[in-house]
């Protein structure tokens, strides 16, 4: 059994009180699995581990006992109840059979007053103890902190999974039907091969983002009009089915812009399918506007919803800020900025009183 004046609270004092300390103790022991004190019960007094080891733990979730740290010989617990004399917040048990000296509150605090090493020591180890704490706690923090951001970021993949594998299934579908004519399977073929190109690249864009490294732009010369036709087309017979129509509210201008296309149509896939959420269960309409100056095109998307939430409004584009979705994560318009910046572009967003969202996007021409 660890002696009395080795344990680290009392290893320093004098002959003399060293002396007084041994008066004042008492020798208890404990069986393995016996409770020494538990939550809630009134402070006594301090303890200090002779020998074998003490549990402490605490009561968390709901109910549920957590092992806040476990003492080993020459150390010592239940001090908080000489300094504040609250009720214990946490219980004590023995692991395994110990030996304890055990110090009443009121003989501990008289032996404090006329001993000021001991009161110094004291002071010490709680400084000690807190910065422990507070270490693991961030320890912890940081780990729910990163499990909480992968849960979100799975959420969005699957979030925006969703529309292409149900058209590559419904392809699928189409294709294996007994009277599928050859036309009808090239057509379902042309858009399972299409929509596994579309999850391509929202997985390489995710990847890149998640990296915190930028894309290489490679921008090819590209018949604006001609790739919104074809884009648009695709996206109304998607929103259809959730009871919304997209309109050009003027032509697309009839210029080349130098762009990724691939990339660029995640950005109008990710802009058309938030406002489609923002408008459900009821559906409604999608306006398309652009408006052309000597040196960029302007692309307007608008939307019947109830525009931005003041919320969110500041921070719309940092990843991770949503509000109001069930199933978004804010991780969308984030990679859409990344891409419109990379463009040579700028994206905003606004929101005018009785109107829905507006996302206004710029692409330079060159």
């Amino acid at each position: 059994m660890v002696p009395l004046e080795s344990c680290r609270l009392l290893n320093d004092l004098s002959a003399g009180d060293l002396q007084q300390m041994r008066r004042i103790t008492q020798v208890r022991a404990f069986a393995a699995g016996q409770q020494i004190f538990k939550e809630g019960d009134h402070g006594d007094g301090i303890y200090f581990v002779g020998a074998g080891r003490v549990q402490i733990a605490a009561a968390v979730n709901g109910g549920e006992h957590k092992v806040l740290t476990r003492i080993q010989p020459g150390d010592f617990f239940g001090e908080m109840a000489v300094v504040d004399k609250e009720p214990r917040s946490a219980s004590a048990s023995a692991e395994e059979d110990s030996q304890v000296y055990f110090v009443p509150l009121d003989d501990m605090l008289d032996m404090l007053s006329h001993c000021p090493r001991l009161a110094v020591n004291l002071v010490r180890e709680f400084s000690h103890r807190l910065r422990d704490f507070n270490r693991r706690y961030v320890q912890e923090l940081l780990q729910a902190e990163r499990l909480g951001l992968v849960g979100r970021f799975a959420r969005s993949i699957v979030h925006d999974f969703k529309n292409p594998l149900n058209i590559i299934g419904l392809s699928a579908d189409m294709a294996a039907m007994n009277n599928a004519t050859p036309d009808t399977r090239e057509s379902a073929r042309r858009r399972i091969r299409k929509q596994v190109d579309r999850l391509s690249n929202m997985i390489n864009e995710l990847l890149e983002f998640t990296r915190g490294t930028q894309i290489a732009a490679v921008l090819a010369p590209t018949h604006y009009p001609t790739l919104l036709g074809t884009l648009i087309e695709e996206l109304r017979s998607e929103v259809s089915l959730k009871n919304v129509t997209i309109e050009f509210e003027n032509a697309p201008p009839d210029v080349m812009i130098l762009l990724d296309p691939a990339r660029l149509t995640h950005v109008f896939y990710n802009l058309v399918h938030n406002a489609v959420d923002a408008m459900m269960p009821d559906g409604g309409s999608i306006y398309l506007r652009f408006i052309t100056s000597e040196t960029e095109v302007i692309t307007e998307i608008e939307d019947t919803g109830k525009g931005i939430a003041p919320e969110v409004a500041d921070r719309l584009f940092e990843a991770f800020a949503t509000y109001g979705k069930a199933q978004g994560t804010g991780l969308g318009l984030s990679i859409c900025k990344r891409i419109i910046q990379d463009h040579g572009g700028h994206i905003q967003a606004r929101s005018e009183h009785g109107r829905g969202a507006v996302f206004v996007f710029s692409l330079p021409l060159r």
